[in-house]
């Protein structure tokens, strides 16, 4: 639960590739980056979406020279089933990364994202509960609460909006209040430093991290001295192995919780009601039967998947004739398998009435998205109200989206219109 503007919030510049590894051989390589091949930097009106749909074109596996935020190159499996067996194989295939403590300079995992097993098993079942189907269902009147109120301030102000500033990220920092047990008197603190993290110069992007970790450890201090019935409190009580969690473990939780259900879903929400403005026959079925809009999120988060999960070998292993060497990086990104014509008839066509739809948005493997339950709630709820409360919609005239790859894909200036 962080569009691609969070993969550039945590970039410290230009991304500049590296040089080709020596046991790369040259006829794998690929010219080819989810941070700057056509279609994959801010574009106006641009689809990132389909522009990484070509390489099912080309080669299973091929070698990009600089495919992170910093650079480095990585190894592109563009098959979904070969990124299930990469997912799957968490002792060859590595998740730590320390993404977001990189930014500070620091090496300690987002918690249980960037663990391996057999911790990962350990701090997974500790959190499974938290955010089951059950207790999802028990958040979902607080997340429609949410919504309404959003939209009806939106609909009252006016006959457009900026998506991204006016409802998508509010709704989804004020989500990740709920969670934690804390009420809105701090939401405009915490969509600036949001704003800040995904959308600030490399300035700003730094002193909102260290903002966002202050947070986590003050707000864990206070429930060690004052316990509530809340998530940090059972995060702060709860034990693995016999112990309590570590301060830095608790931070990995939480900033885990933050970042991700964050930009995922504000992004998903943007990438959708663009989808809908364009097409006017699809945004009319969905009003007309709402009931459709669960099964028509699962086609959309399928068809705008927002996230490249990156693993590093642990080993040299040869992987459908690429010799990826122990340190190498490995792209699973999800919107590459979405569009993977195996899987998928006619992949690059949306079918909102798509069934079966077993795609790869939330991941795949132990390392599946913790959140999932509640990020499907959160944007089906938000598509729901949105459609009940607002006229018929359009991307509003004289203005034009921004899309972009990256890390996680993402979308900015959507100003719909419905006057």
């Amino acid at each position: 639960m962080p569009t691609a503007s969070h993969e550039r919030s945590l970039d410290s510049g230009a991304v500049k590739s590296r040089p080709v590894p020596d046991h790369v051989p040259p006829e794998m390589v690929r010219d080819f980056s989810l941070f700057t091949s056509p279609g994959m930097l801010p574009t106006a009106n641009g689809d990132p979406h389909a522009a990484v749909a070509c390489v099912h074109a080309g080669p299973p596996i091929f070698y990009s020279t600089s495919n992170t935020r910093d650079g480095r190159g990585t190894w592109v499996i563009t098959r979904a089933s070969d990124q299930r067996r990469v997912l799957q194989d968490t002792e060859t295939f590595s998740s730590h990364r320390s993404i977001f403590a990189s930014v500070l300079g620091e090496s300690w995992p987002m918690i249980p994202l960037e663990l391996d097993p057999p911790f990962h098993g350990v701090f997974r079942s500790l959190l499974n509960p938290l955010l089951s189907p059950k207790r999802v269902m028990a958040l979902e009147p607080a997340v429609r609460e949410r919504a309404i109120k959003l939209i009806d301030r939106i609909a009252a102000s006016g006959t457009s909006c900026d998506i991204m500033k006016d409802f998508a990220v509010p709704f989804a920092v004020n989500i990740f209040l709920r969670f934690i047990g804390l009420s809105d008197d701090g939401l405009e603190t915490f969509v600036g430093w949001a704003r800040d993290l995904l959308h600030g110069d490399k300035e700003q992007r730094p002193p909102a991290a260290r903002a966002i970790v202050a947070f986590i450890d003050e707000l864990a201090t206070e429930r060690r001295k004052e316990p509530v019935d809340d998530f940090m409190t059972f995060i702060v009580k709860a034990k693995v192995e016999g112990r309590l969690l570590s301060d830095e473990e608790v931070r990995g939780i939480g900033v885990l919780v933050f970042v991700a259900g964050l930009d995922t879903v504000s992004a998903a929400i943007c990438f959708d009601l663009a989808h809908l403005a364009r097409n006017p026959k699809d945004q009319e079925l969905l009003r007309s039967e709402p009931d459709r809009i669960a099964v028509a999120a699962e086609e959309l988060l399928r068809a705008y998947s927002t996230i490249q999960m990156i693993r590093v070998a642990t080993k040299d292993v040869d992987f459908k004739g690429a010799p990826i060497r122990k340190g190498d990086y490995v792209s699973c990104a999800t919107m590459i398998a979405n569009r993977d014509p195996a899987e998928f008839e006619c992949p690059n066509e949306i079918d909102l009435a798509r069934e079966d739809n077993r795609h790869a948005a939330f991941g795949y493997g132990p390392h599946r998205c913790l959140g999932s339950h509640l990020a499907r709630r959160e944007i089906v709820i938000g598509l729901e109200e949105w459609l009940a409360r607002i006229p018929a919609f359009r991307i509003k005239t004289g203005t034009e989206p921004i899309t972009f790859g990256g890390h996680v894909f993402g979308i900015e200036n959507l100003i719909l219109d419905w006057s």
